[in-house]
């Protein structure tokens, strides 16, 4: 009999160009709440596979949900900052539940994100209308806002 405990989800980490402008983002824009923040280095460069790092993690949380953004000094972040493709292999998106998605997702936008007009959807489901728009952070990383009328 396996005595090991059952996984319990912790965080879901994200590389960012800029700190305060993904604090900014996703605190202002996102309801999240600036959390711990810890300097990372060579004792975690093993685990990162490379041989030294230079890393600040920053923890933001609402609720239960935790991200991390890690904000690289050595090695330096690199990699395009354009939208992955929702059919990539991999993480796809981030999604939450709001309650005008026009305005959130204008404030996406005055805070570095961007949206992706041609994602805008609305669905009639037995007379509520379900709204939902792509939107990406400052990086890229697809975000999903949805109002589901309720």
């Amino acid at each position: 009999m396996d005595d090991a405990p059952e996984p319990v989800f912790s965080h879901f980490g994200i590389c960012v160009s800029d700190l305060e402008r993904s604090l900014r983002f996703y605190c202002e824009g996102l309801g999240f709440e600036k959390a711990e923040s810890h300097a990372i280095g060579s004792e975690f460069a093993q685990l990162m596979e490379f041989p030294d790092v230079a890393v600040t993690s920053q923890f933001i949380r609402k609720g239960q949900t935790a991200i991390e953004l890690l904000a690289f000094e050595e090695p330096a972040p690199f990699g395009p900052r354009a939208r992955r493709a929702v059919n990539q292999l991999g993480l796809t998106h981030l999604s939450f539940r709001v309650r005008d998605v026009a305005a959130t997702a204008a404030r996406v936008v005055e805070l570095g994100g961007a949206i992706v007009e041609v994602s805008r959807t609305t669905i009639d489901l037995g007379g509520t209308a379900l709204e939902f728009v792509y939107c990406t952070d400052p990086d890229g990383v697809r975000v999903e806002l949805m109002d589901l009328g309720g």
